[in-house]
């Protein structure tokens, strides 16, 4: 990342689907990492976008990890990247807080890995796209 390496241990993780208030049908994917020493949940949120229902997923990082957003951001990104092979995007906002985006090419690699794999499938099944 960056040119900077880090370190990552995956712990635990998984998926499940959820529905939102306005019915629309969510997949939350939640792994449980340690990053350059810091061991916490990330989670992130995809849903379908636009006219070509796109599935994009976000997560917005944590001010009260240990270092600042900047640096929550960058064990996120090493974090996706490591299991998907690919670089999120990475917003800043004008409030401060930072956002992490992930495609369907993210999907794709998180859907390789077992705990993943089914709620993802189930997922791209019922929200019209394979």
């Amino acid at each position: 990342m960056g040119g900077k390496e880090h370190m990552v241990k995956v712990i635990d993780g998984g998926a499940e689907l959820e529905k939102s208030e306005s019915d629309n049908l969510h997949l939350r994917i939640k792994i449980t990492a340690e990053v350059d020493g810091v061991r916490r949940e990330y989670v992130i949120t995809y849903s379908r976008y636009g006219e070509i229902n796109a599935a994009m997923g976000f997560a917005t990082v944590r001010a009260n990890a240990r270092g600042d957003r900047e640096t929550d951001a960058e064990r996120f990104s090493a974090l996706t990247k490591a299991l998907t092979g690919r670089e999120p995007g990475v917003y800043r906002m004008k409030d401060g807080r930072i956002r992490i985006k992930c495609y369907e090419g993210h999907l794709e690699g998180f859907r390789r890995f077992a705990e993943l794999a089914d709620a993802i499938e189930r997922w791209l099944e019922e929200t019209g796209r394979r």
